[in-house]
């Protein structure tokens, strides 16, 4: 349920960035053991995890290469489609929210049972049958179905998130989740500047960057049924692995005994070994252990306070990601397609989000004392450009603002990430992420019943970003209060002798970790607006 973030564009990936984490729990000689490789030389099996590391990545950007995307939402407002604004705010945008929530636990579940490639599969599937209802269909309903749609590729781009990570040993996570994330942003990237000048230069209709982007998303099915098969996941087939494993050795075990005792004259009978799969029930198996697990964690202050910044910010977040194109519309409704400038801005969003991530592991401060503070500052401004998103009759003052923004939202990603996972394993940074994401979710799912759908509210545009605004502030002055609080506290402390354990700064780059927890699954998910 992750991604992260992961997770640019009019549904833009703007994903979450992977840390190199520290694991203090025991080691798990299971989680220890390398991915498992066919038979060969050491060379051959290198060349064989290389090579589907550089496929994966090469899909990974492919996938992100619809040139059509940032102009979703003007397709649907222009006279090739003509829906009226309060149609899609009201009636076509809000399916998504709904699709997102009703599918995101089955597939998180499903990617590790049936080890990613058919998550990947099915989403590749979505992706062609909604570039198919954009191009041919022409009904409210059917604009539905392409939002539903929309809502299962959101939900599925865990399994990519996490299956590179199925193909090279744990010392490798770290690297190959740079390649796997530079893959992915650069395909953003690429896809929102190829569709800006198809629109602006090339002065195609809607209809046909949907063919085009149709073609390129056929080719991303074609590309998923050629991804190499993992051959372990994280929760549900481990514990089968092991339980055949113990019962290999324990047949090995009694085979040695049974020699031993016919050269000594015995009969070498003894009890039957319990049948494959007898002391790995369901209760036994690692997601249900993780599951008890989560019980402790809001006991922990970094924990609480940066998966509650998860749920609450990332809501608000997407919510303004999700409708800011219909603001976009409403600011200046363009008559000419080539007048319509989201995909530049995306595009510019988006590296101005890679550059904000990347800054992040470059920050150094105690986290335990200035954490609120700087959630507090950041969700502040963005509160501020939010008021001046709404109330702008400039478009050039909203692109600005929107670009901002996100990047001020990308920046707190990694550190949320580190400071979230950086004492959990890799299956319980995993199972966080995903309740995290899980419990945003269902918050902007109320939040768009009541506000945006016809069936509660059904409020405009700018009246919409006003409530965001607030939303935003009310944030802010939460945040602030909390890091008074703690501030002071942590200054008493000190002025009455109390000893801190937090004296030296943290930093979000590389740290010495136990190699075989150092990657969570994060919730590095693509956003629409």
């Amino acid at each position: 349920m992750v991604s992260d973030a992961m997770a640019c564009g009019d549904r833009t990936e703007v994903g979450v960035t992977k840390s190199h984490l520290k694991d203090t729990t025991p080691e798990d000689p299971e989680m220890t053991l390398p991915p498992e490789e066919p038979p060969g030389s050491p060379t051959k099996k290198a060349w064989t995890w290389q090579l589907s590391v550089v496929f994966l990545c090469f899909y990974g950007f492919m996938v992100q290469l619809k040139p059509g995307e940032p102009f979703i939402t003007p397709n649907l407002l222009s006279t090739e489609k003509n829906f009226t604004r309060e149609q899609v705010t009201n009636e076509i945008n809000p399916v998504l929210s709904y699709s997102y929530m009703a599918v995101l636990v089955p597939v998180f579940l499903l990617t590790d049972f049936l080890r990613y490639k058919p998550v990947l599969i099915l989403s590749s599937l979505s992706h062609v049958s909604i570039w198919l209802l954009l191009l041919l269909g022409s009904s409210l309903l059917e604009m539905q179905f392409m939002e539903f749609f929309y809502g299962i590729t959101m939900a599925a781009r865990v399994a990519y998130s996490s299956y590179i990570f199925s193909l090279v040993a744990p010392e490798m996570y770290q690297r190959v989740a740079s390649y796997s994330r530079s893959s992915v942003l650069m395909g953003v990237f690429s896809s929102s500047v190829l569709g800006q000048l198809l629109i602006s230069v090339g002065r195609l209709s809607f209809s046909t960057l949907s063919a085009i982007s149709l073609g390129f998303v056929s080719f991303g099915l074609l590309l998923s049924t050629c991804l190499p098969w993992p051959k372990r996941s994280l929760f549900f087939n481990r514990a089968a692995r092991a339980a055949q494993r113990n019962l290999l050795e324990q047949a090995a075990a009694q085979s040695e005994r049974d020699r031993m005792k016919q050269d000594e004259g015995g009969t070498g009978d003894t009890p039957a070994l319990a049948p494959l799969g007898s002391g790995s029930s369901w209760r036994d198996s690692v997601f249900v252990q993780m599951l008890k697990e989560l019980r402790n964690m809001p006991r922990r202050p970094s924990l609480r306070l940066w998966s509650l910044w998860w749920v609450f910010n990332s809501t608000g977040y997407y919510l303004v990601l999700f409708y800011v194109h219909i603001l976009w519309n409403k600011v200046y409704p363009a008559t000419e397609n080539k007048h319509v400038y989201n995909g530049g801005v995306e595009a510019a969003s988006t590296l101005l989000g890679a550059i904000t991530s990347f800054a992040a592991g470059f920050v150094k401060i105690r986290w335990n004392v200035w954490s609120e503070l700087v959630i507090g500052v950041v969700t502040a401004l963005q509160a501020g450009l939010l008021l001046l998103m709404g109330n702008t009759t400039n478009i050039w003052v909203c692109y600005v603002s929107y670009t901002l923004f996100k990047g001020f939202y990308q920046f707190l990603v990694p550190i949320a990430i580190f400071q979230i996972a950086s004492s959990l394993t890799k299956e319980l940074c995993a199972l966080v992420f995903g309740v995290n994401t899980f419990l945003s979710t269902i918050l902007k799912t109320i939040i768009t019943l009541i506000i945006s759908d016809k069936r509660g509210l059904g409020l405009d545009v700018h009246t919409q970003f006003l409530i965001y605004f607030f939303y935003f502030t009310l944030l802010t002055v939460i945040y602030l209060a909390c890091a008074t609080w703690v501030i002071v506290h942590h200054y008493r402390n000190q002025s009455s002798g109390e000893a801190t354990d937090q004296a030296t700064p943290t930093e979000l780059c590389s740290i010495q970790t136990n190699p075989s927890e150092t990657e969570p699954l994060s919730n590095g998910r693509n956003v629409k607006a």
